[in-house]
């Protein structure tokens, strides 16, 4: 028996009649930062945390914490001054998961000097230069448990390492993510971001405009999040406020964008937090709009069935981890330039004149049912003429929908390689290849 199995018979018996569900998780987390080219922090943190959900003569309450039996006495007490609640959609029947998740075992025995090690690689490829980031392992258990008899148990890993190597008018930033530490090369990360810091030294500006652009990984992440959360979240879709439309070509062919979060190299759990085994969902299948990520509540609202994307976080249905498909046509060759790190350098030869792209930054939806964004680039822009990379300009401000940027004809190329990507703070995981678009709308500089 699980401790969300002995909390659920616990529910069961306090509070006779009701229906319930338990979340338990346990993270542990290792953090080891550094600065001016020096680690200053080291922080390892473990928590336990129990959510319970109970419903009983028509009224829901949701608590959580870290002691069981105080939840389930206040949510007795809760219970009776709270609101009546029509949309409860009960609880998830019994299913077995196919699977327990990705753990890498070495990973969850990471030391501090584990991570120690990839910031020293790092700070010495960067051969002089001031460096600055992280490095991080984080190891997830958890256990559900209803009380119809569901139970699921799950782990999974992730290793991230996001740094920077700075010049006195620039920065250059290299990111990865993957279930294993080892997978993680602290030389090779570093080197590259100081060669993006130096390729990209006084940048010069350059008038905003619509440019054909090239987004490497770590611009397309942004992307792929703002279209889950403002898109194919089933709390937007319910609501009429998102963009997609099942069963219409609204991207490019070039597109299949999945939520794969079991999947080899996929950092998520097997199931939610209302225990609704997950695989692989196809959002995106060449171009054409397949699915919306669902909750049992948004799922009920619209008719349809819930696909594993509870999520308490109050931002609605949230995606565990995007992956969007790469081209699959064998890497590019590496090259001396700020594009060799992500393999975008076939991208970069076929664009007569464009901009090549590192980071969207403080991007902010200004229109939710067009997913029209505004943001700035960061850590490294250039201007790409005749397919070479000539020279870095400054970072400008960008107005922009994303679903049109990548509408059908407007995705002229899609990288070899998916690049994994640090899990953002809604602790959705990505994995995504450069993108080649026909049309980025850059509005103003970086301080307009």
């Amino acid at each position: 028996m699980t401790a969300a199995d002995a909390v659920a018979a616990r529910v069961a018996e306090a509070l006779p009649g009701a229906e319930a569900e338990v979340f338990v998780q346990h993270v542990a987390r290792g953090l080891t930062r550094f600065a001016n080219s020096a680690i200053h922090q080291n922080i390892t943190t473990e928590t336990t945390e129990v959510r319970l959900r109970v419903h009983r003569d028509g009224r829901t309450v949701a608590l959580s914490g870290p002691d069981p039996e105080a939840l389930i006495a206040r949510a007795g007490a809760a219970l009776a001054a709270a609101p009546a609640d029509r949309t409860w959609p009960g609880l998830t029947p019994p299913a077995a998961a196919r699977e327990r998740g990705n753990l890498d075992e070495e990973t969850a025995a990471a030391t501090p000097a584990d991570r120690a090690a990839r910031v020293r690689d790092f700070v010495r490829a960067a051969d002089g230069l001031e460096a600055a980031g992280y490095v991080s392992t984080t190891t997830h258990r958890a256990a559900f448990a209803n009380t119809l008899g569901h139970v699921a148990e799950g782990h999974t890993t992730e290793a991230a390492l996001d740094g920077i190597a700075r010049t006195e008018t620039s920065d250059g930033v290299s990111r990865l993510a993957s279930v294993r530490l080892a997978d993680l090369d602290g030389a090779v990360l570093g080197a590259r971001a100081a060669a993006k810091a130096r390729a990209s030294d006084r940048p010069e500006a350059l008038l905003p405009g619509r440019y054909e652009v090239v987004l490497e990984p770590t611009a397309v992440a942004d992307v792929l999040n703002c279209l889950a959360i403002f898109g194919f979240n089933g709390r937007t879709f319910a609501e009429g406020m998102s963009f997609a439309r099942l069963g219409a070509d609204q991207l490019d062919p070039a597109i299949t964008l999945l939520d794969d979060p079991v999947a080899p190299g996929g950092t998520g759990l097997p199931f939610d937090g209302e225990g609704t085994i997950r695989g692989t969902v196809p959002l995106v299948e060449k171009g054409v709009i397949r699915t919306i990520l669902h909750d049992r509540q948004t799922a009920a609202l619209t008719g349809g069935l819930s696909t594993g994307h509870h999520s308490d976080s109050g931002f609605g249905v949230l995606a565990s981890c995007l992956h969007l498909l790469p081209s699959g046509a064998g890497p590019a060759d590496e090259v001396d330039g700020p594009e060799a790190d992500s393999h975008v350098a076939a991208l970069v030869r076929d664009v007569e004149r464009g901009l090549l792209v590192t980071d969207n930054w403080y991007t902010r939806v200004l229109d939710p049912k067009t997913l029209v964004m505004t943001g700035l680039t960061r850590n490294g822009l250039w201007l790409i003429e005749d397919g070479r990379v000539v020279r870095p300009v400054q970072n400008l401000r960008f107005t922009q929908s994303y679903p049109l940027a990548l509408a059908p004809g407007a995705v002229l190329g899609v990288g070899a390689s998916a690049v994994g990507q640090p899990a953002n703070r809604l602790d959705t995981g990505f994995r995504a290849p450069a993108l080649r678009l026909a049309s980025w709308n850059y509005t103003g500089n970086a301080a307009g």
